[in-house]
């Protein structure tokens, strides 16, 4: 039965055409999202990895190993099955770095450019051979179909030529295909779609086959049986093939294909997040599989019982054929041409990606005028006419000596020496790039040696002058080969990479590799400012339109504004467009680029942790964590929340003031939010807070009270504390964190209890004051009683000058009290020279007013010309309650000594006076060192002290910017010294 080949051909262009409209209506939105962005879409096109060989060859490969032919489908199933842990790293590793290749993925482990170049020569001499495969079996199958002889057609030399014609229109038009659809870079989706189509046609049509091997050639399954049962020897050969003992090596060789061949690799980790669909994958692609699988002994046995006169491995289109079912043929020629078509469409397109990427970018130089997303274009149309035509010329020159079967395992046994280095990316960090070129080249040298070179040259014999002996290579030693070669590779991989030293940037990638997304822990300075920056420094690489165009599109991908300042955002950014960037142009090509416009500057300390964007991933990656992972997820949370609710304000800062931690109380007290601060510099703080918190963290201190904020006119005041953050104790310090408590309600209660105080020591001085009053009052009633009967001008005179005299003293007495009393609340800004001296003189004759007082002596021996800048009624306070602690404490005729000293100006602070008092009390318990300056706090009986004293002192003092020190017992287990320190006027000092 035989057709007529311009209806082949048409039906073969017609099947292509379909798919050109699939992935055109993929493109253009005409197909819904929910079928495009489906899971089991994606899964369909994983399919791909069934190509012509699973559809053809496989029928030989059961003839040759029985049982053992189930391999192809095992070796592929298994990395599927384990999807969530073998290809789920890989996948979220290309994903989110945008790995486009096997090559990109070597050159970011392995942290060199040599890694893609050797792996992208590997790579084409590894593809080419599937290429022949999948254009001999369109070419041989369409010849099949098209002439008498079908037993003839095969290996008549006389329609070599329309074969190899056939198999030229067929290169042109997967070309064409590639050119349109796959040399651009946002056609995954398209190309997704239309293998998926693919995947279910081939399927499809080799299960109505085997179907229709099983019902109408055998009769239904009882017959089969009895065929099986009739025919021993077949049931033999399954269960003990000619190549029985290959059968673990074949599993092996084949568990390349499962996530290693470079064009299901392509396909696999660029479509949809393999982390959406690993659950789906681990079941439904070995369902998949099952599908395939079923039919392959049925169509087998079949061709034996049809005895169809073709290759084995054409038994797929020879049993309908032979059976007189045109319909069934054509299904099953449309099938395979399916399979042929998916996989050389991805192969072409893998390869075209890899040598841009690797080999032309690197030393092309792009014309930034021009655009350069249509320069890429074209680079990669050249690249697939390129590929193409290299491989319908080795399918010229192999000239259909070897079978599909020969071809395959040619392919997958080089694939197979890529593994021990894809494997350690995620799960052995010490490997290093010396290791892997050494296994790489050994196994790849074995592969040329064992089998390409007698396939190309046809001499099967190697000479080993050394044993005196010549050895068997060539496809028929194919198992020797795969087992030395990569017994090789794997060997050398380990022993060089433990023997030769791991760079650190090698060492960083492997972890970043080995572990998750969480394993990019520095934070380094960027030399960028803003979003603007990466556009105008980019342009100088890509062009002005291009440039724009991907900073832009980062930005979206992030959600941040066009305007983004903050660091940490800044940083994020960089990352997102070098992931861009690889998808556009390869890793290396991005990595370098990036590097040079936007370097980081090199701190002190390299290896200080990225906060702001662990908390980034963590957030994104919470609800996918599992297990111990989540439970210290959940730990964190607990106490970021903690520090987030905490009633007082803290905010966290790196070594370069960059801002960590930014938790509610202190959006609330400032009114600007987390989210915009959060990751941005200290210095960018809008003022006051700015400078407000910017000094107090450079400065030694680390409590400070009463820091005044003036807040439209509403001033509020605050407490600060900060510490060193360190890993551990003792530890390299990493940043510091600042507490901000608002004590403004604890301010005013302080301002009440210190009028209050003022009142309590006025009430104690009424009494002394009317006392020294009544005197000279009773001294001016009787001189002006005397002043009616004295008639001696002179005398006269003299009793005015008394009074007036007796007048000036009261006056001062009440002055004193006046000014005692007033309430001394001038703002800081307007401190004004004082005179320390005078300061104290004053407070002693207050106290002497007191009515009830004890005989002490007050040596007040300070220099006479002392100014301080401060309130002199507030000063006077603070001395007034000093001396009453001193007099409390002090025996009768006890002296009360204040002497001062002058400190010079120095670079950390101007020149400042340190007054001292000093009594001959009792002294202080040492235990209450520490609480004497407490509000309230006293030992004093019930009755005889408030406990503000020293409390409303310190308060005073921090007022004046100055500090306050207590030292007891002073000498011999008595006396205490209360030291004050004041900024001095710069002519005093």
């Amino acid at each position: 039965m035989t057709f007529e080949l311009t209806h082949i051909i048409l039906l073969g262009i017609s099947y292509l055409l379909v798919l050109f409209f699939v992935a055109h209506a993929a493109n253009a939105g005409w197909i819904p999202q929910c079928i495009t962005n489906h899971p089991a879409t994606y899964v369909l096109s994983m399919g791909i990895s069934f190509s012509a060989l699973s559809f053809y060859g496989v029928i030989e490969l059961a003839a040759e190993f029985g049982y053992g032919a189930l391999a192809y489908y095992m070796g592929t199933g298994a990395f599927f099955l384990f999807a969530p842990i073998i290809q789920a790293p890989l996948a979220g590793l290309c994903q989110r770095f945008q790995l486009r290749s096997i090559a990109d993925l070597l050159v970011f482990r392995y942290s060199s450019q040599l890694a893609g170049s050797l792996a992208t020569l590997f790579i084409c001499l590894c593809l080419m051979p599937l290429l022949v495969v999948q254009i001999q079996a369109v070419a041989d199958t369409l010849l099949i179909l098209t002439h008498n002889s079908p037993s003839e057609t095969i290996n008549n030399t006389e329609l070599q030529q329309k074969r190899d014609s056939f198999a030229l229109f067929y290169c042109l038009l997967i070309t064409a295909f590639c050119m349109v659809f796959g040399a651009g870079y946002s056609h995954y989706k398209s190309l997704i779609t239309t293998m998926a189509l693919e995947s279910l046609i081939k399927v499809s049509a080799l299960m109505v086959i085997g179907i229709f091997s099983v019902m109408v050639v055998f009769g239904g399954l009882g017959n089969l049986d009895q065929w099986l049962l009739d025919n021993g020897e077949y049931l033999v050969r399954l269960h003990a093939p000619e190549q029985g003992s290959s059968s673990h090596t074949l599993l092996l060789v084949f568990i390349a294909t499962g996530v290693l061949m470079p064009h299901i690799f392509h396909m696999g980790y660029m479509g949809q997040s393999i982390h959406q669909v690993s659950r789906l994958i681990s079941w439904a692609f070995p369902l998949f599989l099952l599908f395939m699988a079923l039919p392959v002994f049925p169509i087998l046995w079949a061709g034996f019982e049809l005895k169809v006169a073709l290759p084995i491995a054409y038994f797929t289109i020879g049993v309908p054929q032979y059976a007189g079912a045109p319909l069934i043929t054509l299904i099953a020629w449309v099938g395979g041409l399916s399979a042929a078509s998916g996989a050389l469409v991805i192969s072409i397109l893998s390869l075209s990606t890899t040598i841009l990427n690797q080999w032309l970018l690197p030393l092309l130089r792009l014309r930034t005028q021009r655009d350069i997303y249509a320069q890429l274009r074209w680079l990669r149309r050249l690249l697939i006419m390129i590929i193409t035509l290299l491989g319908y010329s080795l399918y010229l020159w192999l000239d259909r000596r070897y079978s599909l079967i020969d071809l395959a395992l040619v392919t997958f046994i080089q694939a197979l020496q890529f593994v021990p280095g894809v494997v350690a990316v995620s799960y052995w960090h010490r490997a290093n790039r010396f290791g892997f070129f050494a296994g790489l080249l050994a196994g790849t040298l074995v592969w040329f040696v064992g089998l390409v070179m007698p396939m190309m040259f046809t001499w099967y014999t190697l000479p080993l002058p050394l044993l005196n002996q010549d050895i068997t290579i060539g496809i028929a030693a194919w198992e020797a080969v795969a087992l030395i070669a990569t017994g090789l590779n794997v060997t050398l991989f380990i022993a060089v990479s433990y023997l030769t030293p791991i760079t650190d940037e090698e060492r960083y990638h492997g972890d970043l590799c080995a572990e998750d997304q969480l394993s990019q822990p520095f934070r380094r300075t960027l030399d960028v400012t803003c979003a603007q920056d990466f556009k105008t420094r980019l342009a100088a690489s890509i062009g002005a339109d291009a440039a724009d165009k991907e900073v832009n599109r980062a930005l979206r991908y992030l959600d941040l504004p066009d305007d983004e300042t903050r660091p940490s955002a800044l940083r994020r950014l960089r990352t997102r467009i070098r992931t861009n960037l690889s998808g556009l142009l390869g890793h290396t090509i991005a990595a370098e680029m990036i590097d040079q416009h936007f370097p980081y500057h090199n701190p002190a300390t390299t290896d200080v942790m990225d906060i702001n964007l662990m908390e980034t991933r963590l957030e994104r990656l919470g609800h996918k964590m599992q297990g111990l992972t989540a439970d210290i997820n959940q730990l964190r949370l607990h106490h970021r929340n903690t520090l987030q609710e905490l009633p007082m304000a803290v905010c966290s800062l790196g070594l370069d003031d960059e801002i960590l931690l930014w938790n509610n109380t202190m959006a609330a007290i400032t009114g600007i939010d987390d989210k915009a601060v959060t990751g941005s510099s200290l210095f960018e703080l809008p003022d006051p807070w700015g400078p407000f918190i910017r000094d107090f963290a450079d400065n030694a201190q680390t409590h400070t009270d009463r820091q005044a904020i003036d807040r439209r006119g509403n001033t509020r005041w605050y407490r600060l504390h900060k510490a060193a953050i360190q890993e551990s104790p003792g530890q390299r310090v990493e940043g510091q964190v600042i507490l901000a408590e608002d004590i403004t309600d604890i301010r005013k209660m302080e301002q009440e209890l210190l009028h209050n105080t003022r009142l309590a020591a006025i009430g104690r001085l009424a009494a002394g004051v009317a006392h020294e009053i009544g005197n000279p009052v009773t001294g001016i009633a009787c001189l002006a009683q005397n002043l009616r009967y004295d008639d001696d001008a002179a005398e006269r005179e003299t009793s005015i000058a008394d009074i007036i005299a007796l007048t000036g003293r009261i006056s001062r007495i009440v002055q004193s009290l006046v000014t005692f009393a007033h309430t001394g609340q001038s703002p800081p800004r307007d401190f004004q020279p004082v005179n320390i001296h005078q300061c104290i003189a004053e407070a002693v004759h207050l106290l002497s007013l007191q009515q009830e007082r004890k005989s002490l002596v007050y040596r007040n021996q300070v220099d006479e010309e002392l100014m301080a800048l401060g309130d002199s009624q507030r000063l006077i306070q603070v001395f007034v309650n000093l001396f009453s602690n001193a007099s409390d404490a002090s025996p009768e005729q006890g002296n009360i000594t204040v002497t001062s000293t002058v400190h010079a100006a120095d670079h950390a602070q101007s020149a400042r006076a340190r007054i001292e008092v000093t009594d001959e009390g009792s002294g202080i318990d040492p235990d209450y060192l520490k609480q004497v300056v407490e509000p309230f706090f006293t030992t004093k009986e019930a009755g005889q002290g408030t406990g503000l004293g020293l409390s409303v002192v310190l308060s005073i003092i921090a007022e004046h910017k100055g500090q306050m020190t207590i030292v007891s017992p002073v000498a011999k287990g008595r006396g205490t010294c209360i030291a004050i320190t004041l900024p001095l006027v710069a002519d005093s000092a």
